[in-house]
C-alpha cells in the first residue's frame, strides 16, 4: 500500500494496533511487534505422501534412498529403520535428462567442485568450465556421487529450484537437507529413482 500524505500506511497501522494490544497484555512493545516481511518467499512444494520401502528394496543394507521424480521427493531409510526422512527435491528439467533405475552412493563430498558435462557445455557454451566450492557452485554444500557418471544428489544455493523440474539430470535438495542426508547416507547406500 502506498504511503498517504500523513505518512500513514498499513504497516504502521498493524504495528500500532499490535503495540496497543500488547500494552493491554503487559508485554514490552519489542516483544509484540513483528514487521511484515518485505517479500514473502514462496516455495514450490505441494503436499506429498510417504512411500514404504518394501515395494522398492529387498532389504535396507547400508540404508536406502528412493527418489520419486513425479512427486519431486527423496525418501531415506536407515539400515536399522530408526531413521526415515522425506525431502523436497528439484528434478531434471526434461524427460530426456531424467534417468531412472538403481544405482548407489560411491562417494560423499563436502564442498564439491563442479564442471559442466559435455552435453551441458553444448547446450550452454557460455558456461564456465569449472566452479570451485562456494556460493556460486551449483552443487551446493554437499554432494553424494552415484555409480552413474555425472549424476549426483546434491544441495543448491538457488532454493527456487526445489520442487521444480529444473536440473540438468541431478537431484537437488536444500543445503540444510543435503547436509542432514549426507550425515545418514553411506558409501554403498542403495538408490532408486522412479
Amino acid at each position: 500500500m502506498a504511503k498517504s500524505n500523513t505518512g500513514f500506511n498499513r504497516r504502521h497501522f498493524l504495528a500500532g494496533s499490535a503495540m496497543a494490544l500488547g500494552a493491554l497484555s503487559g508485554l514490552p512493545a519489542w516483544a509484540q511487534v513483528a514487521e511484515e516481511p518485505e517479500e514473502q518467499v514462496k516455495r514450490n512444494i505441494a503436499g506429498f505422501r510417504a512411500h514404504h520401502w518394501q515395494p522398492y528394496f529387498d532389504n535396507l543394507t547400508n540404508g536406502a534412498i528412493l527418489v520419486d521424480t513425479k512427486a519431486r521427493t527423496l525418501h531415506f531409510w536407515s539400515e536399522d529403520e530408526t531413521i526415515f526422512r522425506i525431502y523436497p527435491t528439484s528434478v531434471p528439467a526434461s524427460e530426456e535428462m531424467t534417468r531412472r533405475g538403481r544405482t548407489s552412493v560411491t562417494q560423499k563430498v563436502v564442498g564439491p567442485s563442479w564442471a559442466p558435462t559435455p552435453s551441458m557445455k553444448e547446450r550452454n557454451p557460455d558456461w564456465p568450465d569449472f566452479i570451485g566450492p562456494g556460493p556460486d557452485n551449483p552443487l551446493g554444500t554437499h554432494a553424494l556421487y552415484l555409480t552413474w557418471k555425472y549424476y549426483r544428489i546434491h544441495g543448491t544455493h538457488d532454493t527456487r529450484k526445489i520442487g521444480r523440474p529444473s536440473s540438468n539430470g541431478c537431484i537437488g535438495l536444500y543445503n540444510e537437507d543435503i547436509q542432514e542426508l549426507f550425515s545418514y547416507a553411506k558409501v554403498g547406500t542403495q538408490v532408486l529413482l522412479i
